[in-house]
């Protein structure tokens, strides 16, 4: 349920973008966000950081973008979104709290040092992910720009993700037989 919480705001900015235009989908963003964000407060009672840093980023830079009607702030937002995850993730892991060690290491036991390599993963996926934003927002049509945030980038995290459970899965600790 969670899950589909999260893409609802994404996917009225892209039905949205089809049927209206970018300004329409973007106003529609800020509003599905807000709404997504008390939605999960009411129902978890909590809401993650990484949903309020990308909320407040909706709301400025789309607000930015309807305000002065300019398509490049919502695009810029994707891009400093994905470069704060990958500056926190540093930050976390350099001051010795890792993030993604706080979000998972409650239910699962890893050596440090896989910890250490799944974040500077993350940290390299989101700095990619980043860059490669700034050349599609900016080099190709808005159209395919649209369809990368909410397809590619979309997929691309999904696959990430699978791939980082199954390196998490493969270093974690093997019970011993007890016969």
């Amino acid at each position: 349920m969670k899950q589909l919480i999260d893409f609802i705001p994404l996917i009225i900015f892209f039905a949205l973008y089809k049927l209206q235009d970018i300004y329409v989908a973007t106003g529609a963003l800020i509003v599905a966000s807000a709404i997504q964000i008390i939605v999960t407060y009411v129902l978890y009672k909590k809401v993650e950081k990484m949903q309020l840093i990308t909320f407040i980023m909706v709301a400025i830079f789309g607000g930015m973008t309807i305000f002065l009607h300019d398509e490049n702030f919502i695009k810029w937002k994707v891009t400093i979104v994905y470069a704060l995850f990958a500056i926190g993730l540093t930050v976390s892991h350099l001051v010795g709290k890792s993030a993604i060690k706080g979000m998972l290491g409650k239910e699962l036991t890893l050596p440090d040092p896989v910890w250490a390599k799944v974040t500077w993963a993350w940290v390299a996926f989101f700095s990619f992910c980043a860059a490669l934003n700034v050349y599609v927002a900016f080099q190709l049509p808005l159209d395919v720009w649209v369809n990368f945030k909410v397809f590619g980038l979309l997929a691309a995290t999904f696959g990430f993700t699978i791939i980082s459970g199954f390196y998490i899965y493969k270093h974690l600790p093997k019970e011993e037989d007890k016969s």
